[in-house]
Order: C-alpha cells, then structure tokens, then sequence
C-alpha cells in the first residue's frame, strides 16, 4: 500500500460574494510510495500550492480524497488536525517559519512541547538529528544570529524532530544562496537515503534534479512524471528543462 494516495483531488475557490468560481485543481491523482523523493513542479497558477495545503492538511478538496497510510484525511475531525499534522508530518518552508523570540531549539523543540513530550525525551530526539545536520554548536543561537543556511537547517531539524512518516518541503532552497542549496539538497537526499519519504514542491530545476521522481503540474492536473531511475543528476536535469520547456510552449513531453 501507497504511503500517500492522492484520489481525483478537484479544488474550487469561489469568490467573496460567489459570482465567480476557479478552479485551482480538476484532477490530480498520484501515489507516493514509503521511502520516495518526489519533486512536483509547474509554472504559477498550476496549482502546487493548493496542492500542498490539502496534503499538509491546511485546506479541503472540493472533491476527491486524499489518504496517508490508508487513512483519508477528510475523516479527520477539524479539532484533531493539528495534532494530526504534528504527529505524521514534518514541514520545510521557504521562509524557514522560525520564532525570533526563540533560540534554534526552542524553535526545533515547538512541535514535541504542544504535544506535551518529557523535556528529557525531547533532549534525546534532539542530540541525533543536531550532530547529523551540523548545528549541535548554536542550538542557543536566535535565529537572527544566523545565516539562511543554518536557519534552514533548523527548521529540517523541527520537521524531524517528531520522526514524520512524510516531509513536505515548500520551496526549500528558495531562500538560499547557491553554496547553501547545494548543501540542504545533499542532506535531503541523505535523509531519503535513510528511508525518510519527501514530497517537495520547488521552481528549481537544479532541486527536482535531486529527486527520484518528478511530477509537472499543468492546468490543475498531473499532466506528466519523469523517473530518474539509473540517470545522473546532470541527465536528469537536462531531461527537466527540456520537459518544463515543451510543457510552456503548450506541446506533449516526451516519455
């Protein structure tokens, strides 16, 4: 069984006063498989954002399911959606979504204090996951003491924190310099090498390149998938761009 399994999801938005209705999404249907590293891309407007907030469970469809280890999220009462989240998911953001009143771990330590976790176990899941991403040494540090790169590295480190079946990642290089994106893409392909299942929405080709799978949104729907399979890092690429390249101008991918 599928891990994540997106069933026919359709999004429509209607306006304040309903005189008119969009349609952000009209049928996306994918599956993700426990242990994958998929990428989802497309121009603006093509719906990976919407998309992304009904995975994370921040919004509904209008139709269609989706459903985390078999269970559909639309069977989850609203009152239990937040522990929900903090339990099965782990979020990276572009904008790091850090609390400049709180130290690094304060801030790595928010998802284990709102579920009400022992100090000392949040201590013991902390240490692990510190050494591996390299920023056991400015824990106490504010995040306005800190570059993007290490602010970024903090926030994979909250979204670990609570040992998630899935990580969704927003744009997670978005805000970073090239020398900082290139690392946070090594550690997420090291994580992934651990068995952690990531779904990462990205603009940059240089960033899907790094995953197993890309899927390429186009009018609110899955309109083609690319496998890396045996391919570099530098085919898969190229493969990318040509594909994002014949998807603007409005044409059919090659397989």
């Amino acid at each position: 069984m599928p891990l994540l399994e997106v069933q026919h999801v359709q999004k429509i938005y209607t306006t304040r006063f309903g005189g008119t209705q969009v349609q952000a999404l009209s049928n996306v249907s994918f599956s993700v498989e426990e242990g994958e590293y998929v990428a989802i891309m497309g121009e603006s407007g093509s719906g990976k954002t919407t998309l992304l907030n009904i995975l994370a469970a921040l919004d509904r469809p209008t139709a269609g399911e989706v459903l985390l280890e078999g269970r559909p999220l639309s069977a989850i009462r609203e009152r239990d959606l937040a522990a929900f989240r903090r339990s099965h998911l782990g979020f990276v953001f572009q904008d790091f979504n850090l609390l400049d009143t709180f130290s690094l771990q304060d801030n790595i330590y928010l998802p284990l204090v709102l579920a009400g976790t022992d100090y000392r176990e949040m201590q013991q899941k902390l240490r692990p996951i510190a050494d591996q991403l390299g920023i056991s040494d400015i824990l106490a540090k504010y995040p306005y003491e800190v570059s993007g790169g290490q602010k970024q590295r903090a926030a994979v480190a909250r979204a670990l924190i609570t040992d998630p079946q899935l990580i969704l990642a927003d744009e997670p290089t978005g805000a970073l310099d090239s020398r900082s994106s290139d690392a946070l893409l090594e550690l997420f392909g090291e994580l992934n090498g651990t068995g952690q299942t990531i779904l990462m929405v990205t603009h940059s080709v240089k960033a899907a390149s790094h995953a197993g799978r890309v899927l390429f949104l186009r009018d609110g729907q899955v309109y083609h998938q690319l496998y890396r399979g045996g391919e570099s890092q530098e085919a898969q690429f190229r493969r990318i761009s040509d594909t994002l390249t014949v998807l603007a101008g409005g044409g059919e991918p090659h397989a």
